[in-house]
Order: C-alpha cells, then sequence, then structure tokens
C-alpha cells in the first residue's frame, strides 16, 4: 500500500506526489484561525519536478498526498552534445541522456567524469541534484598586482574549466582549482 503525507505534516525539502506529479516542498506556512470552526490551512511553497515551476499552493491540514517513487542514483556526467547531456548509472552502468530543461544551468558545474545525484521518478530520470560545491581549475584569470587591496577591491574575475565566470581572490592564479558553491555561484575556498 502507498504510504500517504498529510500536507499539515509536509515539512521543507520533503517529496510528495499529487496527481501523478511528484513535487518538492521548499517552504511551509501553517495559517491556524483564531474563529471556532476554522480550519487550519498549509500554504506550501512547492517545485514542479517535471517541468521545474515554483508556486505556492494552499491546502488543508487533513488533505493527502502520495508518496513519490522518487530515487536518486549517482551517475558520472559524460558528454553533451544536440541530443542533450549524457551521464553513466554508477550502480547499473547505463547511459541516461537528460535534455536542456532537466539539466538546466547545471552544465556551469560539470566536467567529464564528475559524480552527482539523478533523481528518478517511476524508474525514468527526471533531473539531477548537485553537490553543494564543486571543484573547478581556473583557466583564465589577470595576475593580482601589489598594492591592488588600497582600493578595497580584493576580487578579481576568473574564468573556469566549464566556462562559468566568477569572482575570486587576488591570490588565486590560472591553474589552480578552487570551490565554487552550487545555489550562489560563488568562490567559496581552495580546492
Amino acid at each position: 500500500m502507498v504510504a500517504l503525507i498529510e500536507a499539515i505534516t509536509v515539512k521543507r525539502k520533503m517529496f510528495f506526489e499529487i496527481e501523478d506529479i511528484p513535487f518538492h516542498c521548499l517552504d511551509v506556512e501553517i495559517s491556524t484561525p483564531t474563529a471556532r470552526g476554522g480550519q487550519t490551512l498549509v500554504r506550501l511553497k512547492m517545485r514542479n519536478l517535471l517541468t521545474r515551476a515554483v508556486f505556492d499552493k494552499t491546502f488543508k491540514a487533513g488533505d493527502k498526498f502520495k508518496e513519490p517513487d522518487l530515487v536518486q542514483v549517482p551517475a558520472s556526467y559524460l558528454y553533451s552534445d544536440g541530443d542533450g547531456s549524457h551521464f553513466m548509472d554508477q550502480e547499473t552502468y547505463e547511459t541516461h541522456t537528460l535534455n536542456k530543461e532537466m539539466v538546466g544551468d547545471a552544465l556551469d558545474f560539470l566536467v567529464e567524469g564528475q559524480i552527482i545525484q539523478i533523481q528518478k521518478f517511476n524508474g525514468n530520470p527526471i533531473g539531477l541534484q548537485l553537490p553543494t560545491h564543486v571543484e573547478l581549475a581556473v583557466t583564465y584569470t589577470e595576475p593580482g598586482a601589489r598594492g591592488d587591496t588600497a582600493s578595497g577591491n580584493v576580487t578579481k574575475p576568473a574564468k573556469l574549466e566549464t566556462g562559468l565566470e566568477i569572482k575570486v581572490p587576488l591570490f588565486i592564479k590560472e591553474g589552480e582549482k578552487v570551490k565554487v558553491s552550487t545555489e550562489t555561484r560563488e568562490f567559496a575556498g581552495r580546492a
């Protein structure tokens, strides 16, 4: 029997299914009425995992959702071409191809052989989950000159191996590996 989740028990980062579509809860707001007989309402900010659309919807506290058949499997990034981005499942060694909508801007953080998590819904790949930080090599940056810190500007632009451009501290040189946050797209330290 499929497990049911009541709306009142949904928490941030939980997954649930409505009408055969998987959703990811981004935020929860519970409003309890002060009048007698009023119903408790649950406002969910949620992401449709198939279309990637984000929206708010209000439910009654007793509304029930199905638990989705959603799994995350490790996969290594192989390459991208006109058909999409190709990944090899690390458990079954089969190749999965994800289209541009499923991958989104994740290509800014992917290098060949990198292990990420692919989300599968009912056995089919629907998207991917990046780690919070990735390590990328700096392919181009201006050399930092002594005395540049006097102006208060202590960062400089750097181009990374995936083509992503970020601001890095002056001491970072070409060829070095840096940690980049996949959420903020900012420098997070030396690798």
